[in-house]
């Protein structure tokens, strides 16, 4: 059962699906403030010898995904919501456990974050299935979103790959 609270709504849109996008959106603002500030903590604790190429290629993402979380953020806003973003909620509400690696090599990492895109990505699929008939405004946001996010994903699997195309993550 949702708790969510409509101030308004937008024209068009009725008051129970606008309370499910906004549910949906949640969902999605808490997965992008998580992945922002996990991908920074990556940033910060790569350590060997394609450091710099990781910590270089992660900054773009933290950027990315920041701006992903504000435009979730103003959606939430536009149809009547009031978007929760502070890390009580973001861990009270999040479905996930914490990113759990230190300061560790890059493989480490980059291992680690293809877990975490392959979960961010696979839920934002299921949210633009559920989109389609409720709200297609919204859900062309995610499907813009999801685009960025799996370039992102590919970034990391590239790094993970062999000759023959097989990630390290699926042994």
């Amino acid at each position: 059962m949702s708790t969510t609270k409509l101030h308004y709504t937008t024209p068009g849109l009725d008051e129970a699906d606008a309370i499910r996008v906004i549910d949906l959106l949640q969902s999605r603002l808490h997965a992008t403030n998580d992945l922002h500030l996990t991908l920074k903590h990556v940033h910060w604790n790569v350590v060997g010898p394609q450091f710099i190429a990781v910590h270089e290629m992660i900054d773009p993402q933290v950027e990315a995904v920041r701006a992903m979380a504000d435009d979730l953020a103003e959606r939430i806003a536009t149809l009547g919501g009031a978007p929760r973003g502070t890390p009580g909620a973001l861990v009270a509400e999040r479905s996930w456990d914490d990113y759990s690696i230190g300061r560790a090599s890059t493989q480490d990492h980059l291992e680690a974050l293809d877990v975490v895109y392959r979960g961010v990505v696979t839920s934002y699929r299921e949210n633009i299935d559920e989109l389609e008939k409720l709200d297609p405004v919204t859900q062309d946001l995610l499907i813009g979103q999801t685009e960025k996010l799996e370039l992102f994903h590919w970034f990391v699997r590239a790094h993970l790959e062999d000759a023959s195309g097989r990630l390290r993550t699926d042994q």
